[in-house]
């Protein structure tokens, strides 16, 4: 028996970060907010204690603030040929559980993707001609750079980013990211204080006339009050950042920066260890009356609501659009349907550097500490007659020196054995470690769909993955590996190793958990779930936040773009939809 429970203005599915802001604003807003989660209640003070905390066997090993794969599954397969299983273990990417979502155990790097990025289709072809972007299915999201700029902004002051702007209002500034877009105004916090790993970098690339800056950071490089009157503490470089929540209250996440104002609202109520099994459609499918949800107890409630925003990880906004009959399921063969649609990953190689008389102390360590180079990513530079689009950014970022999955080794080192054991321990403090982060460009074999044969434990079938790196991607990736390849001559160590990309996606080998698309934003309903607001076409009182909604990946990390997205949609609800409850937002 299902329980039917008051009507809300808003249910809010998921509460990490896009959750977390849409629900301030529409509590600020005036509106009544329920916000439910499938997994446990999170804060800092008692599930991030320091006493606990910097545990590496329990977080980084073992996983304790991960989903696993008994609560919700994905099957994969590389291409349609094979058939897909599910994975018995999160390993290629790491979706959180939890209040905060993967907002607690992220490391911290807070990037802006560029106009060029937005507009990727008419961008390259404009530049290169249609045959550039030929075997893609890339698209232009219906939202500029110049558009999303303030919604940045916002971002990063709740936030406190760490940085040095490298474009104020098109002035070029000394020490910064000299390809980013204008901005309105410099980071809210300088930049993080460099250990001798990303400065001896930095030194090496400005010396082959690269372009080194700090990356932008949401590990805090002193202390700071956002905003919202949320204190903040200066980073203590532990290297517990990545797999792990901050104890120290001291790396951006929605418990320290949005939560303790939000929970302030007598208008805002989050329901943990619930877990939404479908957003229930009126006759005819066109517009949401609520979810359905099931507690800890397997009690089934049906929560009425005026407003659905989906706030979940990105490809679990999928799954439950699919399950819930919101939009037409993508088929590759006949490129119909939308949800589904452009899934897309991260292409990363890495690079390490063995010395013998250089120290780096590796445990001296943040999440995103460290200096880039943008001058291969996107499209900073010319990609005529390369046989490829796309980019990557070079990052030189040690997150962390933790014992028991740290081990830097030559290639040809055993793989046991006391020599195994020599070269672990000269290693360790010895190597300097860097990696492409590179574009992943959508193509019309690479989607989410519904899995026809396994099915999860309330009989819901899993999501369904085919993917595999494109050759587009793994042209521009074996490019760049080749540029850091020259970084690595040029320092002079005795030793190096270049990892490259490969075909073959193995879902089992840590990669990046920057899971982009499947409910993809445009102008064009036609080829986009989600209208530029993130509104859902077909069911219009139904939004879908997160990176659901990249149309492709670019040579960055998501979260910076989410932010601004998600605080975006918020006022176009506040503004717009509120206005005229049900109707479809129009470009302003």
């Amino acid at each position: 028996m299902t329980n039917i429970l008051p009507r809300k203005d808003v249910v809010i599915v998921g509460l990490g970060w896009t959750g977390s802001i849409l629900a301030h604003e529409l509590a600020q807003e005036g509106l009544d907010v329920v916000a439910i989660e499938r997994g446990p209640w999170r804060d800092t003070a008692t599930s991030f204690n320091i006493g606990v905390m910097p545990d590496e066997l329990r977080f980084a090993v073992r996983r304790d603030l991960f989903l696993q794969p008994r609560t919700e599954a994905i099957t994969m397969r590389n291409n349609v040929d094979q058939v897909a299983l599910p994975m018995r273990d999160y390993g290629s990417f790491l979706p959180g559980n939890g209040v905060g979502g993967a907002g607690v155990h992220w490391n911290g790097q807070t990037w802006r993707f560029w106009d060029s990025d937005f507009r990727t289709r008419s961008h390259l072809v404009e530049r290169y001609g249609a045959q550039a972007i030929e075997g893609l299915t890339v698209q232009d999201w219906g939202v500029t750079g110049a558009e999303l700029e303030e919604y940045y902004d916002r971002f990063e002051y709740l936030c406190g980013i760490s940085g040095k702007a490298g474009n104020i209002n098109g002035t070029i500034q000394p020490g910064g990211n000299p390809f980013e877009d204008p901005r309105s105004r410099d980071y809210p916090l300088p930049p993080m204080q460099m250990t001798y790993g990303p400065s001896l970098f930095a030194e090496i690339t400005s010396g082959m006339g690269l372009h080194p800056f700090p990356c932008p950071s949401a590990n805090l490089s002193q202390n700071y009050v956002n905003p919202l009157g949320v204190a903040m503490s200066q980073c203590s470089y532990c290297g517990f950042c990545e797999r792990f929540g901050c104890a120290n209250y001291a790396k951006a996440s929605p418990q320290t920066t949005v939560l303790p104002a939000l929970m302030r609202f007598s208008n805002f109520e989050a329901r943990t260890l619930c877990e939404v099994l479908e957003v229930n459609l009126a006759p005819g499918g066109e517009t949401a009356r609520g979810v359905t949800y099931v507690d800890s107890s397997n009690e089934e409630y049906f929560q009425p609501a005026d407003l659905v925003l989906l706030c979940a990880y990105g490809l679990f906004n999928v799954r439950l659009m699919m399950l819930s009959g919101i939009g037409e399921i993508y088929d590759p063969q006949t490129q119909t349907g939308t949800v589904g649609r452009n899934y897309c990953y991260q292409t990363n190689a890495s690079a390490k550097l063995f010395f013998d008389d250089k120290t780096f102390n590796p445990f001296i360590a943040a999440g995103a500490l460290g200096q880039t180079c943008d001058d291969y990513n996107g499209d900073a530079f010319d990609h005529s007659g390369l046989g490829f689009v796309g980019g990557s950014g070079i990052n030189c970022l040690p997150t962390n020196g933790r014992p028991i999955e740290t081990r830097y080794l030559p290639h040809h080192t055993p793989r046991w054995g006391s020599e195994w054991k020599k070269a672990t321990a000269k290693y360790y403090s010895n190597t300097l470690h860097f990696t492409s982060q590179g574009s992943s460009y959508a193509a019309r074999g690479n989607y989410l769909d519904l899995d026809p044969t396994y099915k999860d434990r309330h009989g819901r079938p899993l999501l369904r993955m085919t993917f595999d790196f494109t050759d587009n991607d793994v042209r521009m990736s074996d490019w760049v590996s080749d540029r850091m390849e020259d970084i690595a001559k040029a320092s002079g160590a005795p030793k190096y190793s270049i990892s490259r990309v490969a075909k073959g996606w193995n879902s089992a080998v840590y990669q990046s958990t920057h899971n982009v698309g499947g409910a993809i934003m445009g102008a064009d309903p036609a080829t986009s779930a989600v209208n530029p607001w993130l509104q859902s076409w077909d069911v219009p009182n139904v939004f879908v936040i997160g990176a659901s909604a990249f149309p492709q990946n670019t040579g960055k990390n998501p979260t910076g773009t989410v932010g601004a997205l998600a605080f975006r949609t918020a006022r176009a609800i506040r503004e717009q939809y509120l206005r005229n409850p049900g109707a479809a937002l129009v470009p302003r």
